[in-house]
C-alpha cells in the first residue's frame, strides 16, 4: 500500500510541477489587448461597413444586407472566388514540391549548397512591387527576354494573353515565396536525427528510399505548416498582382483581394468592398481551422508522430 502511494506521488509530482510552471493567465493580457485593438476592432468596423452604403466621402447610409445580396448575386464575385481557388491550388502544387526539394538540397553540408541557399533566398529581400516591375519588363514582348536572348518562343504576350497571364502570375508568386517555404523545409530536415539515415544506410536503403521513407514522414508536420501558410496566404495576394497585371487582361487575374480593392478605391463602393473583405476573412479562418484540425497539432510532436 505504501509502495502504491509512493508511486502515485511520483506520478503526480511532474503534473504539479507543470502546473506550477504554467504562466499566469494575466501574462497574455497585453497580447489579447493588442489583438483586440488591431484585429478585432477593425474587423468589427468592416462588418458594420459592409451593412452600409459609403463612397468614402459622403456620410455612410445604412443599407442592411443590400451589399451582401448584391455581392452574392454578382457573377463577378464568383469569378473572383473561382480565380482565387485556382491560384490557391495551382500555387500549392507548384510551390510545395519545389520548395521541399530545395529545402532538402540546401539542408545538406557543403560550401556550394550554402552558396545556392543564399541565391535561393534573394527573392525574400525584394519587395513585391519591385519583383512585379522587374518581371513586367522581362516579359515584355517588345524589349524583354525575347529580344535579349533572340529566342522566338519567348516572344509571347505573356501578360496580355488571358490564358497565359494567370499562370505567369502564379509563377511569379511562386518565385517570390518559394524561398520562405524552402527555409521551413531546410530547418525541418536539419531536425531529423542522423541516426535514422545511418540505420537506413546499414539496411541498404539508397537516397531515394531514404527520402520517401524517412525525410517525407518526418516532415509531414512541416509540410502541413507550410501548406497552411501557403493556402491562407493565397487569399492575400494583392500588391504583386496589382502592379503586374492590374487584374487584366479583362478580368483574367482579378482575384478576390484585388476585386475588393478595385470595388473600394476605383468604384468608390466601400460597402461592397467591406463585404468582400468579410468573405475573405471568413474563408481564411475556415481554411486555417480546417487545416489545423486535419493536422491534429495537439497530438504529439513531429518526432513522436514518426
Amino acid at each position: 500500500m505504501t509502495l502504491v502511494r509512493e508511486r502515485t506521488a511520483v506520478r503526480r509530482e511532474p503534473r504539479a510541477a507543470a502546473r506550477g510552471a504554467t504562466p499566469h493567465p494575466m501574462m497574455i493580457a497585453p497580447a489579447l489587448l493588442f489583438f483586440a485593438i488591431f484585429a478585432l476592432l477593425p474587423l468589427g468596423g468592416v462588418v458594420v461597413l459592409s451593412l452600409m452604403k459609403w463612397d468614402g466621402i459622403a456620410d455612410p447610409a445604412w443599407t442592411g444586407l443590400g451589399n451582401w445580396s448584391a455581392a452574392l448575386a454578382d457573377p463577378a464575385t464568383y469569378h473572383a472566388i473561382g480565380l482565387s481557388l485556382r491560384v490557391m491550388v495551382v500555387s500549392w502544387l507548384f510551390q510545395t514540391p519545389v520548395s521541399l526539394l530545395l529545402g532538402v538540397l540546401t539542408a545538406g553540408r557543403g560550401r556550394y549548397r550554402a552558396v545556392l541557399g543564399v541565391l535561393y533566398f534573394l527573392p525574400l529581400l525584394l519587395s513585391s512591387a519591385a519583383i512585379a516591375i522587374a518581371f513586367k519588363a522581362l516579359l515584355d514582348p517588345n524589349f524583354g527576354m525575347s529580344r535579349a536572348f533572340g529566342i522566338a518562343a519567348l516572344a509571347q504576350d505573356w501578360l496580355g494573353d488571358p490564358t497565359l497571364a494567370l499562370y505567369v502570375v502564379i509563377f511569379v508568386i511562386g518565385w517570390q515565396f518559394m524561398p520562405f517555404h524552402t527555409l521551413l523545409y531546410q530547418a525541418g530536415v536539419r531536425q531529423i536525427p542522423a541516426q535514422l539515415y545511418e540505420a537506413a544506410q546499414l539496411d541498404g536503403a539508397g537516397p531515394v528510399r531514404q527520402f520517401f521513407h524517412i525525410t517525407l514522414p518526418q516532415l509531414r508536420y512541416t509540410i502541413l505548416t507550410s501548406s497552411t501558410l501557403m493556402l491562407v496566404g493565397s487569399l492575400t495576394y494583392f500588391d504583386l498582382v496589382f502592379v503586374l497585371t492590374g487584374g487584366g487582361p479583362g478580368d483574367a487575374t482579378r482575384f478576390l483581394p484585388l476585386d475588393m480593392y478595385l470595388n473600394g478605391f476605383s468604384n468608390n463602393d466601400m460597402g461592397r468592398a467591406s463585404t468582400l473583405a468579410v468573405l475573405l476573412v471568413v474563408a481564411g479562418l475556415a481554411l486555417s481551422l480546417g487545416l489545423a484540425r486535419f493536422a491534429r497539432f495537439s497530438r504529439g510532436s513531429q518526432q513522436e508522430g514518426a
